[in-house]
């Protein structure tokens, strides 16, 4: 069994005419999980313009406490409770920073979409920090600054600030790309 944590991120396409119903049971779903020991985080994603599918993305410290809470009482009588409310469900798991830019289904955006999002999260979130608490962490030699803010930003950049920043550009990640098009006077671009 894994150590590492581990993501679980569920499709759901809302059935004719139940689209806040669905959000709603969504929601529900994610409150569920908070209860659960190991649980790290959830959120959900609006589906994208070409797309009718929400993601909720659940996050747990490792297998053991995922597979405990997908295997609860609790979830299945939420599961129950949204019968009717979605067609073709999917799930699957991830790890590692794949998770936060959507399930194999939806294209992944570029790299260079990704580094943006990532550093648009990142660097508001080092500069509060570097402005709260830069003046107790500059006496301190180069190395033991840099351990201290690492340690204290990387948690809330992977479970908190990059999830947020990548929801909240959903639309410009997944934004289709444009295809060149043909020069209109009949010559071609060399």
């Amino acid at each position: 069994m894994s150590t590492a944590p581990v993501t679980l991120m569920v499709s759901r396409r809302a059935a004719d005419g139940r689209y806040q119903d669905l959000l709603a049971w969504l929601h529900e779903g994610e409150q569920l999980a908070t209860d659960f020991p190991g649980y790290l985080g959830s959120g959900i994603l609006a589906p994208p313009a070409e797309d009718d599918a929400f993601q909720i993305i659940f996050r747990f410290s490792d297998e053991p406490t995922l597979h405990a809470w997908e295997y609860s009482a609790s979830r299945r009588a939420w599961l129950q409770r949204g019968d009717g409310l979605f067609e073709r469900p999917e799930e699957r798991r991830v790890s590692g920073i794949e998770g936060w830019f959507g399930p194999e289904t939806v294209r992944t955006p570029p790299r260079w979409k990704q580094a943006t999002a990532i550093w648009l999260a990142f660097f508001p979130v080092s500069l509060l920090f570097n402005l709260l608490f830069g003046h107790w962490l500059a006496p301190l030699p180069l190395l033991p600054r840099v351990l201290v803010s690492t340690l204290a930003l990387t948690p809330l950049m992977v479970y908190l600030f990059i999830p947020l920043s990548t929801r909240l550009l959903a639309a410009w990640l997944h934004a289709p790309r444009r295809t060149p098009q043909a020069p209109r006077d009949g010559l071609r671009s060399r």
